[in-house]
């Protein structure tokens, strides 16, 4: 038989050697409509194709003879000094993958010296966060309609000593993850297939959902009906929570209310940046939302060096979607990003081994990033520029 590569079959999370080994773990681990809540993208799934060919189509010009002996990673970020230009991004409903998944992942970032930002709709109540996990905290939030959930988000998040507040702007209409949806009969209430997919997974079943009963939306569990903060099947409960109310007056009230960093999530175009930084933002996310909310959407590095060029001076950017490589994130750093936020590649690692496979993802990607550097002619991320790269997006096209 003629030998041919395959995908990684294993099943110990410690010999995995790249991002896309650690999802193969993660797939195996966890009922279909559990993976497909953490994979799928919007409608036709062309936003999340494109994140990814939009940073394979960058190409290195790497420098030569340059000691790069004593390279490092660090940057700083808000006036601090972080390990790695990495920051765990906000996702939602962690305890459906992992028991306790928000405090694994803070932990795991932590340990690893760089900033973790929860969810409004996490499983974990923040203030557990903040007691248990240490690091570096940012809060993402939602603003609903009901102005008071976010009030109150606001208010115990400074109180806990949270460092920075993430307004997500993005999902002021929520996105058809049709695939998602395929999967329940009626929300929060999965097909009979899944229910027997489901029972094939004796120890998830066992560990997420019987051990200390269905996860609950814990920071949202005051402002819902009875019943209503489960997170099983929370993409098809979460969008009747939001409304196409928001505004840039959010933000204004927001910078009024919240003495720490803040920043805005979900900006694309140069205009909206600009407009953060006149309103006293500290920084903004470049984000499409990992594909799952508007199809068709450009990508954050297609827009980076634009908006670098305009509001780099005046605000830290960050960009989030589709990295999977350390050398996606010296690509966005190239570009005049500050730092990269990881969604799925971080999800990976906690669906396939909790915050053991959380570290691996981030001892992964970071010594990605260390190599990367090295083969480049760097010695830290300050050497690292759009000379370094070939390609549309490097000429700001």
């Amino acid at each position: 038989m003629p030998w041919r590569r395959r995908p990684f079959r294993g099943s110990d999370f410690a010999r995995a050697t790249n991002i896309a080994d650690l999802r193969e773990i993660a797939r195996r681990k966890v009922p279909n409509f559990i993976f497909e809540y953490v994979e799928g993208g919007a409608e036709d799934e062309a936003t999340l194709r494109h994140n990814r060919a939009a940073l394979e189509a960058l190409r290195f010009v790497p420098r030569t003879l340059v000691d790069t002996t004593a390279r490092h990673q660090r940057i700083e970020l808000f006036g601090r000094e972080c390990a790695a230009p990495l920051i765990v991004a906000p996702t939602g409903g962690n305890g459906m993958v992992h028991p306790l998944g928000d405090l694994a992942l803070a932990r795991a970032a932590a340990s690893a010296g760089i900033p973790f930002c929860l969810s409004t709709v996490s499983t974990v109540r923040l203030e557990r966060v903040a007691a248990e996990a240490g690091g570096r905290l940012w809060m993402q939030l939602y603003v609903m309609d009901d102005r008071k959930v976010a009030e109150d988000i606001v208010t115990r998040a400074a109180a806990a000593g949270f460092e920075a507040l993430v307004f997500t702007t993005d999902a002021n209409v929520f996105g058809s993850r049709e695939w998602d949806r395929r999967n329940y009969r009626r929300p929060g209430k999965p097909t009979a297939r899944n229910v027997l997919d489901a029972l094939r997974h004796p120890r998830w079943l066992y560990e997420v959902l019987l051990r200390r009963g269905v996860p609950q939306l814990e920071n949202l569990a005051a402002f819902l009906p009875a019943g209503g903060a489960s997170a099983l099947g929370g993409s098809t409960i979460i969008p009747k929570l939001f409304g196409p109310s928001i505004t840039w007056d959010d933000v204004r009230w927001l910078r009024r209310i919240w003495r720490g960093k803040l920043l805005v999530k979900g900006v694309l175009g140069v205009e909206d940046a600009e407009r953060a930084a006149e309103l006293g933002c500290d920084g903004i996310v470049l984000t499409n939302h990992g594909g799952r909310q508007l199809d068709y959407c450009v990508s954050a590095i297609d827009v980076l060096p634009q908006i670098a060029q305009a509001v780099g001076g005046r605000l830290t950017l960050l960009v989030d979607g589709g990295f999977r490589r350390g050398s996606d994130v010296i690509k966005a750093l190239a570009l005049g990003a500050r730092g990269v936020m990881l969604g799925r590649a971080t999800l990976y690692g906690l669906t396939a081994a909790g915050e053991r496979g959380v570290r691996r993802a981030l001892e992964i990607l970071t010594s990605e990033i260390d190599r990367t550097l090295g083969q480049l002619g760097c010695r830290s991320v300050a050497d690292v520029g759009p000379h370094l790269l070939h390609g549309s997006s490097a000429r700001g096209a």
